[in-house]
C-alpha cells in the first residue's frame, strides 16, 4: 500500500508539473497573441497618423509651384514590360525674389509684387527634375501617387516633429528616423517584435518614393498594458490552476488519510486484543482454580483467586470505560464521580500495578505526602496516572526512574510526574495530545494507537484542569497536571 501511495505521489507531482507547464505554454501563447494584437492596432494608428500628416502637409504647401508628370510604357531588353516616369517641378522662391528671409506669410502687397517679378525673373525659379524607372511599382496608380508625393516633399518637407506630435496624441511613444532606402519602396513594411520580454516593432513607410525617402518608426510595446488587457484571462487561469492542484492534493491527502485509518484500525484491533488478553487470561486462570476442589477448599487460595478475579474484572471494566470516554467529543459528556481521594495511596496502587519489563530496571518513587487528598473521580485519576507511568516505563532505556510529587498553589492541586527516560522530540511536543498521533521516534518501536495522552488530556479537562509537558531528548519528561479544588 505504501509503495502504491509513493507511486501516486510521484504521478501526481508529474501531473501537476505537466499541467503547470502546459498552462505556462498556453499563457505564453496568449501573451504573444496579445502582443500581435497591439502591434496591429498600433500599425493601423500609425498609418492613419501618416495619412493625416500628409493631408496637413498638403494644406501647408507652397502655392507657387508648377509640375509636369509623364509616364511611358515600353519593353526592356529582356522582353519584360517597363514603366518610366518623369517628374519636373518648378518652385518659385518668392522670398528670394523679394529678399525676405523670415518664414512668414506674404502680405497682399508682397504677393502683387511677386506676381510682377515672376514674369520678369524666370531665372530666379528653382527647378527639380527626376526620371525614374518605375517598373517595380505594383500599379500605375501607385506610380502616379509617387509623383504627387515627390511634389509634396518639395512643397512641404517631411519632418520628424510633425509625425511625433501626432503619434503622442494617440499615446504612442516611438523613435522616428528619416532614411534613404537602398531601393524604391512603394508601400509600408512592418517588422514584428523579436523579444517577448522587451518587445519592439518597426514600421518603415516611404514618403517620397521616387527619391527613396522613408520614415522609420520604432515603437516599443508597453508590456504592462498588454498584461492588464490579459487581466481576466490571467485571473481565470490562476484560479483554475489552483483549483485543479488543490483537487489533486486533496485527493492524495484523502488516500493517505484512508491508508492511515486502515493502519489505525489494524493497530486498534491488535492493541485491543493485547489489552483484553491479560484480564481474560487472569479470569480464565482464576475460574480454573475455583473449579479445582482442592484449591477451592483452601480459604487462603480461594480468597486470593477471588481477589485476582475482581482485579481482572476492574481492569476489564476500566479498559471499556476508557474506550467509551475516548469516543466523547465534549468533556462535559464524560460522567464523573467526584469524591475525596488520597493521592499518595492512589499512586502507590498505580506503582504496584505497573508491569516491569524483564531486563529493565524500573524505580518508582512516591514523593506525595501521605495525607494529600484531592477531589476527583478516583477511577479517572487512576487512569491518568497509570497512563503517564506506563509511558515513562515504555519509552525509556534499560534503567528508568519515575518520581511523583504534589502541591497546592492558588487553590489548584499541582501534580507532577517526572522521569529520566528518552524524552520527547521538540517537533512532537505540540502534537502528543492529539488523538492517534504517534511520534516518529516511537511509532515503530512500541505498539499503540496514539490514544493514551489524548485520553489523559480529555480526563484532565473533564475535571476542569489542564495538563502541560516539558521534555528534553535524552534527559526525560515532566508532566504537570493542575486540578481545581
Amino acid at each position: 500500500m505504501e509503495k502504491r501511495i509513493k507511486t501516486l505521489y510521484t504521478v501526481t507531482i508529474v501531473a501537476i508539473v505537466g499541467f503547470l507547464g502546459m498552462q505556462m505554454y498556453w499563457l505564453y501563447g496568449r501573451y504573444e497573441y496579445s502582443l500581435m494584437e497591439y502591434e496591429h492596432r498600433a500599425e493601423a494608428i500609425i498609418a492613419d497618423v501618416l495619412s493625416e500628416y500628409n493631408r496637413a502637409r498638403t494644406k501647408k504647401g507652397i502655392a507657387n509651384i508648377s509640375s509636369s508628370y509623364s509616364m511611358s510604357q515600353g519593353v526592356d531588353s529582356t522582353g519584360h514590360s517597363s514603366r518610366k516616369v518623369v517628374v519636373s517641378s518648378s518652385v518659385i522662391s518668392g522670398r528670394k525674389l523679394l529678399g525676405i528671409n523670415e518664414e512668414r506669410l506674404l502680405t497682399e502687397d508682397e504677393m502683387e509684387k511677386l506676381a510682377d517679378l515672376v514674369t520678369d525673373s524666370l531665372s530666379r525659379v528653382e527647378e527639380k527634375k527626376l526620371s525614374i524607372d518605375a517598373s517595380t511599382a505594383p500599379s500605375d496608380g501607385i506610380a502616379w501617387a509617387a509623383m504627387r508625393n515627390f511634389d509634396l516633399e518639395i512643397q512641404s518637407p517631411f519632418t520628424i516633429q510633425g509625425v511625433d506630435s501626432l503619434l503622442k496624441k494617440e499615446n504612442i511613444n516611438a523613435k522616428i528616423t528619416l532614411a534613404i532606402t537602398d531601393s524604391l519602396m512603394w508601400k509600408s513594411v512592418s517588422k514584428s517584435h523579436v523579444s517577448s520580454f522587451n518587445p519592439c516593432f518597426q514600421v518603415i513607410s516611404p514618403y517620397s518614393e521616387l527619391e527613396r525617402k522613408a520614415v522609420i518608426i520604432d515603437c516599443r510595446i508597453p508590456t504592462a498594458d498588454v498584461i492588464m488587457e490579459m487581466g481576466w484571462t490571467l485571473i481565470l487561469a490562476f484560479v483554475i490552476s489552483l483549483f485543479l492542484i488543490f483537487c489533486l492534493i486533496w485527493q492524495i491527502k484523502t488516500i493517505v488519510k484512508l491508508s492511515r485509518l486502515d493502519k489505525m484500525r489494524n493497530s486498534f484491533i491488535t492493541t485491543m486484543i493485547h489489552e483484553l488478553k491479560r484480564p481474560i487470561s487472569t479470569l480464565k486462570m482464576c475460574v480454573s482454580g475455583l473449579d479445582n476442589k482442592q484449591m477451592a477448599d483452601d480459604a487462603e487460595i480461594r480468597k486470593e483467586l477471588l481477589s485476582e478475579t475482581r482485579t481482572a474484572l476492574d481492569n476489564l471494566s476500566a479498559y471499556f470505560s476508557k474506550l467509551r470516554d475516548i469516543t466523547f467529543n465534549n468533556v462535559e459528556q464524560i460522567p464523573l464521580n467526584i469524591r475525596s481521594v488520597n493521592l499518595h495511596d492512589l499512586f502507590d496502587t498505580v506503582a504496584s500495578a505497573t508491569v516491569r519489563p524483564s531486563g529493565k530496571t524500573v524505580v518508582i518513587m512516591n514523593g506525595i505526602a501521605p495525607d494529600f487528598v484531592v477531589s476527583a473521580d478516583r477511577s479517572h485519576l487512576y487512569n491518568i496516572l497509570n497512563n503517564l507511568v506506563e509511558n515513562a516505563v515504555k519509552y525509556s532505556g534499560h534503567e528508568v526512574e519515575i518520581n511523583a510529587t504534589a502541591s497546592v498553589k492558588d487553590a489548584l492541586v499541582e501534580l507532577m510526574v517526572r522521569d529520566n527516560g528518552n524524552g520527547i522530540p521538540s517537533g512532537d511536543l505540540r502534537h502528543i495530545f492529539l488523538r492517534f498521533y504517534r511520534g516518529k521516534a516511537s511509532a515503530g518501536e512500541q505498539p499503540g494507537m496514539g490514544l493514551g495522552l489524548a485520553y489523559v488530556k480529555l480526563l484532565v479537562e473533564a475535571h476542569g484542569g489542564e495538563i502541560s509537558v516539558e521534555s528534553s531528548e535524552g534527559r526525560g519528561t515532566c508532566f504537570t497536571i493542575k486540578l481545581p479544588q
